[in-house]
This record gives C-alpha cells, structure tokens and sequence, in this order.
C-alpha cells in the first residue's frame, strides 16, 4: 500500500481526491492501493526536562544547563487518536510519500513520524507549492527521491533543539535569579522571542526619548531651457544636523531672501543617471504582510489566514508562508494564462 502523509485535513481531501482515494477511513482517506494521511500540524513534540529525569521537575540552578544526551519525542495529547491513526498506517505501508507542506517545518512535521515510528520503507517526497489540479497533477508525475529533501528536516530539528535548549534553560535562569531579587514570576526567554521583544522595547524607548527639533528649507521652482523643476537649497555644514537639515532659521531666511532678489540661480552639480528598475517579484509572505499593514491596516496574522484561506480553501494563490519571491518553474508556463485572467478580472490592471 502506497501512503501519502499529508499536514492538514484539507490538503489530504485534495490530494485523494486526484488520486482517487474517495473510501473514508480511520483517519484516512483510501483508494485502490493507495492511502491518504494527515498530521493536524506536529503530532509530536519535543518532550519537557521532566521527561528526561523526575528531578527536574523542580526548578534548581545546580541542575542548569540541561542538555539532552538522547532527545526525546511525545505525543501531543490534543491530538492522539490522529497519531495512532497514522501509526498503524505507517506499520502497514509498502511505500510512504511525504507530501507535506513544500518546507523546512513541513519535511520535519513528517521525518520526525517515520523514525518515532521506526518506520524503514522507501520514501518520495512530493513537492507541491500550489493546490489546484494542475500542480497536483504535475507534482505527482514527478516525485522526488526521500534523500533529496532530507536536508530540510536536519534545518528543522536544528531549529527545534536551539528553542528548546534556549527556552528551557534560560528561562529557568531568569526566573531563578528573579526570584533571588524578589521577583515572583516566571521570566520566558526565547531564541527568537526575547531579541523581539528587545527590539520592540529599544523603539519604544527612543519614541518615548524623541525631542522633536524643528528645521528650515528653501525649495524654489526653476525654469532651465523651458523644463521647470524643485529644487532645493543647500545649507552649509556648520548650520546643519548630521542629516543635512538647517537648523538656524536665520540662515535659511537669509538664503531664500537672496535667491528671491537674484531671481537665478547657478547649478553647483548635475548628476544624470539611468536606472533600469525590474519588474517586482511576487509576493513572500513577509513583504505581503508589510502590504496589507500599510494599506489596508491589517495585522500580520490577519493577512497570514487570508493566505492561508485562499491557498487551501480557494487555490488562487501559491503556498503562503514561505519567504521565497519566486514562482516555481514548473509553474512559469502558466504564467501567461494567470494574467489574461487577471486582466479580464480587472482591466484597471494592464500596462
């Protein structure tokens, strides 16, 4: 029996559904030979110091740091029966194909399944960046060997470790010493959450710590060779600000009076370049969420689960979370097609 391990419900009812796999299960979908899975996003997760040794359950800076000699995995219990489920179809599978979402955390959602399992068959790995039948159909034409993507996996646990071994021991630390200083709490420290949350607070602090400083500027309208343009004075760098901004009235009044009774003036530089600027890349999921803030004041995870929406449930755009601004090749030829469907959608968008 050929299995396919999916990384969500929905992504699974599309997959099956090409191939034909149409016969529910337990916590399945099957065909003539073939069997659709899923994961519900992680079905393990990396287990807590507890795990290792009982003594850990009590906070204590002699223990510190912990470091996992053999790392251990266990079942999320939200979503158990879904883990058992996909246990006993991996003992039973002849073949397995990854086809989780096309990355890093995707690959590992999977690989961490077929060695808590022991699971030792052949592996393909299907890579689908997009959910309409077409990428579906070209994706399983064209399978790739397990050990291609293997490499993601490794990223990914690496990735995993250093939360974890951050997390669990600096936040021991901190709330430890807190507690030395009579503070009670617990002090969550985190790779990636606590630089964050350090800028958050640099930018907060020189907001608050802003004394605005007013500065002055002489902008004129030119006629050179019957071409009108700006132009904007140049202070001299004694009366200026280190970015370049006047600072005495005075000066500046000084300046515009003499441009005004001169009724002229004289060009100091001309620089004349010529910029090629290429067309935009389509969106990454970071740049998108940097759109919509600005434009339709959306939050970032507001603008993630429109993505999201509108990858699974509608297919009109590619695989959102990824910061990655190119389409994939297999999908260059179909370029052509997308914009006259844009263009017929809304004429305000042609060049």
């Amino acid at each position: 029996m050929q299995l396919y391990l999916c990384e969500k419900p929905s992504q699974a009812k599309d997959i099956a559904r090409i191939l034909g796999a149409t016969r529910r299960g337990e916590g399945c979908l099957q065909g003539q030979g073939v069997t659709v899975t899923w994961c519900i996003g992680h079905l393990l997760e990396t287990a807590p110091p507890d795990a290792y040794d009982a003594r850990y359950k009590r906070w204590s800076l002699d223990d510190l740091p912990i470091v996992p000699e053999q790392w251990k995995l266990q079942v999320k219990k939200t979503t158990g029966s879904q883990f058992k489920a996909v246990k006993r179809l991996l003992g039973e599978a002849s073949e397995l194909v990854i086809a989780t979402d096309a990355d890093r955390e995707g690959e590992m959602i999977a690989r961490e399944l077929v060695e808590h399992c022991r699971y030792r068959g052949p592996i393909r790995r299907l890579w689908l960046s997009a959910l309409d039948d077409v990428s579906i159909r070209r994706a399983l034409a064209a399978l790739k060997p397990g050990a291609e993507t293997y490499g993601l996996y490794q990223s990914a646990l690496g990735r995993s470790r250093a939360d974890w071994l951050i997390g669990m021991n600096m936040s021991r630390l901190f709330t430890l010493l807190g507690r030395r200083s009579g503070y009670q709490g617990v002090l969550s420290v985190g790779r990636v959450q606590t630089p964050t949350l350090r800028l958050v607070v640099d930018r907060d602090r020189a907001i608050a710590a802003f004394v605005p400083v007013p500065f002055w500027t002489v902008e004129a309208t030119l006629d050179a060779s019957g071409s009108r343009f700006q132009a904007q004075w140049q202070p001299p760098e004694d009366v200026c600000d280190d970015q370049g901004r006047c600072l005495k009235p005075e000066v500046a009044q000084a300046a515009a009076r003499a441009i005004e009774a001169a009724g002229q003036a004289r060009l100091v530089k001309l620089k004349t370049e010529r910029v090629r600027e290429a067309a935009p890349l389509p969106f990454d999921l970071g740049t998108l969420q940097e759109v919509c803030s600005k434009r339709l004041n959306l939050g970032a995870q507001q603008t993630l689960d429109v993505a999201q929406a509108l990858y699974e449930k509608y297919k009109l755009i590619t695989y959102p979370r990824s910061d990655c601004g190119y389409l994939p090749l297999s999908q260059h030829a179909e370029a052509p097609a997308l914009l006259a469907a844009l263009l017929g959608a809304d004429s305000s968008l042609a060049p």
